[in-house]
């Protein structure tokens, strides 16, 4: 059976310098990362599968990849409301948790919804990214009779709204927002293609990494050609 002690050796010698200073570039502080593949992570995860004790002592640690690794082996439907916002919380200053890893938890918990709308309204950078990016698993994982789809629609219109004020990062995950409701929603699917007209080709600062802010006219209308509009997923996990 896995154990902190054994998980936390198995990653340190899994540790490579070239993907560590990835994870910096990509926000992660150096003295918590010790740079070890997603494909590694993913293999480490395998083994365990899901284990939420293991998962939330992970995370405890700061470490990056520990962190990542607890989104990977989380049982979100197991974590209440206030071990998520106490994860929300801890994910500040580290992109890929908050806009990866809190969300794939959240988004299996009866409380997603609550917490995604909570989240959202924060002042904090990463919480409300973190809310972004919680709502849109949750239109991409939930069936569109299932979805609030008047609430939806009040979050394209505050997209539009509030985009251009946003702090970085929440703009990139409205974005995504907008995106995800064109990709899965198949009702409001006109909307979000009104939605991504209006906001255009946005500034966003992408840092030292290679990453681009996807154009979300060109995305939706890729999705569309391919025919999967409303095709939902399993899950949000990657």
């Amino acid at each position: 059976m896995a154990t902190l002690k054994s998980v936390m050796a198995k990653l340190k010698s899994k540790a490579s310098d070239r993907t560590r200073a990835t994870y910096v570039r990509h926000g992660a502080p150096a003295d918590r990362a010790y740079g070890v593949r997603v494909a590694d992570l993913k293999v480490i995860a395998k083994s365990i599968r899901r284990d939420q004790q293991l998962a939330q002592a992970l995370f405890g640690t700061g470490n990056f990849d520990a962190m990542y690794l607890a989104g990977l082996v989380a049982d979100g439907s197991q974590m209440s409301q206030k071990v998520l916002d106490a994860w929300a919380e801890g994910a500040d200053g580290l992109p890929m948790i908050s806009e990866y890893t809190v969300p794939w938890a959240a988004v299996e918990s009866p409380h997603a919804r609550q917490l995604a709308l909570k989240w959202i309204k924060s002042k904090r950078e990463s919480v409300a990214a973190c809310g972004w990016c919680t709502y849109a698993g949750i239109v991409a994982t939930t069936a569109d009779n299932e979805l609030d789809l008047a609430e939806v629609a009040e979050l394209l219109a505050a997209v539009v709204k509030n985009i251009r004020g946003a702090q970085n990062r929440v703009r990139y995950t409205m974005n995504g927002f907008v995106i995800s409701v064109g990709a899965y929603v198949k009702p409001l699917l006109r909307h979000a293609k009104a939605t991504a007209q209006t906001i255009g080709t946005l500034s966003i600062d992408m840092g030292e990494t290679a990453c681009k802010v996807p154009l979300a006219t060109a995305y939706i209308e890729k999705i569309e050609a391919l025919g999967r509009v409303g095709k939902k997923r399993k899950t949000i996990r990657c």
